[in-house]
């Protein structure tokens, strides 16, 4: 269910540097209500570092009774597609966020701000210019050195109206000529030293068609579009802090409704992964993933597809705050806020990933009797269920060793084990095929110990998960694991050298106790001793496919206890 950052109920205010600005300048009447925006490019998939920027500017307007649009950047008609558009909007509502009727497109606004671009040119602050991408590069300067003015800088009004109108009505090429800012080549700051407001492009838009052949550039929609929509308080990340002087000149020589405020904050940056569209998009369409929502992939409609809660998203979110600088979160705390949430409430279920045939050679042939097993032991009011017991079981291979180690205490022969609600075994016998394999253990129950516990109150050091065989459904199981091997992927070499191997680890032939049969795709359950898991996008009615989310072992919550 989403909610409407405008009519929805406020949760506990947080506190951070841009919710103090954004009080005061409700408490002084600077605005009465805040309205804020979420300006994302269609030319791909939302990943995790979209997840800061979506629940600040939804969340601060729904903290404070605003508002806060939803507006597509599309700019680029070369790199849009109709599905980003839609991939967006799933993405911001399971987050938990709506728009209502605050949808907008920056090319809602092309004729006002190709009309304001003409303004511009009739006030002697821009000018049509020649000179070609790598000429005006060349001319920009760099940080130490000021840059050198374009031969076409001092063209007439007169002219430069004249030219930017045929640029528009289509008599020159693509990159034949662009319209700058007229600013300062001297400037310390490069976004000074004349930026470029709209460029030459022939190609179809996906809302406007043909009706244009020139696209403003970002620097020039944007701010102007936040000033038509009345936006209140503009939240952008770091990287767009040396823009901010463009941003607040092209306010102030325009005729704009309104006055937007630009704040910057540190994006989320989290390790052992990527964050970057162009990076990401280079793994699709080089096939190391199988798409955009591929569940190794940091996308938000990947992490979704793998099984992760948005509620998870959103703690993370949290948890990292906001800042003025930029830092790198270990990923292991993302880990940790899924599983915290998920040992609350997923509900418990007994999976055997690689079976291994156990009969219990004293247990009555043909019956089955039913145990009950608790469903959440943190949540008592997840009650409980009935699970099948029977003569044959299928265990975790890795849960019986023929020979083991002194510390190894699961199934051994001679060696007695608790089975998870029902009974105590011992291993009797060790079954093998031809090749030498185990393919069998012959066991023999206590039938005084239903439940788990001896009468004579004797210990022992193991229990293992099972499923009875007569019940079990058959699952394909997929184990993923980190995209990559390393903290900073593609730092020091490739990308795709840094690619992990064992990411992803197909089992076929899983089986799984009756109670998951049916699950719809999303719904998380903790396989016992084994990982929180849910079923995948491929899942059928006679096919189960779960997704391994994440495992139960915490090491973020152990470094953090310890104080690192």
């Amino acid at each position: 269910m989403t909610t409407d950052a405008t009519t929805s109920p406020a949760p506990p205010a947080a506190s951070d540097f841009i919710r103090e600005i954004v009080r005061a300048d409700l408490a002084s009447g600077k605005h009465q209500s805040v309205v804020t925006r979420f300006p994302p490019e269609p030319n791909g998939y939302l990943h995790l570092g979209h997840s800061k920027s979506i629940c600040l500017n939804f969340g601060l307007a729904r903290e404070t009774g605003g508002r806060c649009h939803l507006r597509f950047d599309d700019t680029n008609p070369t790199k849009e597609e109709m599905e980003y558009i839609e991939s967006i909007q799933t993405d911001v509502r399971w987050l938990g966020f709506d728009w209502g009727e605050h949808l907008y497109y920056a090319s809602d606004y092309f004729e006002t701000l190709y009309g304001w671009a003409e303004h511009l040119v009739e006030a002697g602050l821009a000018y049509v210019d020649d000179l070609s991408a790598e000429e005006i590069r060349a001319h920009r300067g760099t940080l130490t050195e000021p840059g050198t003015e374009s031969p076409y800088r001092n063209r007439s009004i007169k002219e430069n109206l004249d030219l930017l109108r045929r640029m528009r009505a289509g008599e020159f090429a693509d990159g034949a000529r662009v319209l700058r800012a007229k600013i300062d080549m001297a400037s310390g700051n490069l976004n000074l030293r004349d930026p470029v407001l709209y460029r030459i492009l022939h190609a179809a838009h996906p809302r406007t068609g043909d009706a244009w052949c020139i696209y403003p550039t970002y620097d020039y929609a944007h701010g102007q579009s936040d000033a038509i929509e009345h936006i209140t308080h503009s939240l952008c990340t770091l990287e767009f802090e040396d823009h901010r002087p463009l941003y607040n000149w092209l306010i102030e020589h325009l005729p704009v409704p309104s006055r937007p405020r630009q704040i910057e904050f540190a994006r989320l940056n989290l390790s052992s992964t990527v964050l970057s569209k162009r990076k990401l998009l280079r793994l699709v369409n080089e096939g190391h993933v199988a798409g955009w929502d591929d569940p190794r992939m940091p996308t938000l409609s990947g992490v979704r597809r793998r099984g992760v809660p948005p509620e998870a998203v959103r703690a993370l979110v949290e948890r990292v705050g906001l800042a003025k600088r930029e830092g790198t979160v270990d990923y292991a705390l993302f880990e940790h806020c899924i599983r915290d949430l998920l040992n609350r409430t997923a509900e418990r279920r007994m999976a055997v990933l690689r079976p291994l045939r156990l009969i219990i050679t004293n247990y009555p042939e043909g019956e089955i009797e039913e145990l009950e097993a608790v469903n959440n032991p943190e949540d008592p009011a997840a009650g409980s269920r009935r699970v099948p017991f029977g003569r044959e079981l299928f265990i975790e291979r890795d849960d019986f060793m023929e020979d083991p180690p002194k510390k190894f205490y699961r199934l051994a022969p001679g060696r007695e084990v608790r089975l998870r609600y029902a009974y105590l075994v011992t291993c009797d016998e060790v079954v093998k095929d031809a090749a030498g394999e185990i393919v069998e253990l012959r066991c023999s129950y206590d039938p005084a110990t239903r439940g788990g516990d001896a009468p004579d109150g004797r210990k022992v050091k193991a229990t293992l998960h099972w499923v009875a065989a007569a019940a079990a459904v058959e699952a394909e199981v997929r184990l993923y694991d980190h995209l990559f091997t390393v903290d900073s992927p593609g730092a020091d070499h490739d990308l795709a050298d840094d690619l992990n191997p064992d990411s992803l680890v197909v089992l076929a032939g899983c089986r799984l106790e009756p109670a998951l049969a049916g699950l719809a795709p999303g719904t998380q359950v903790q396989f016992e001793r084994l990982g929180y898991f849910a079923p995948d996008l491929d899942t059928t009615p006679s096919r189960p496919v779960f997704n391994r989310i994440v495992t139960l072992r915490d090491t973020w919550a152990k470094v953090a206890a310890q104080g690192g």
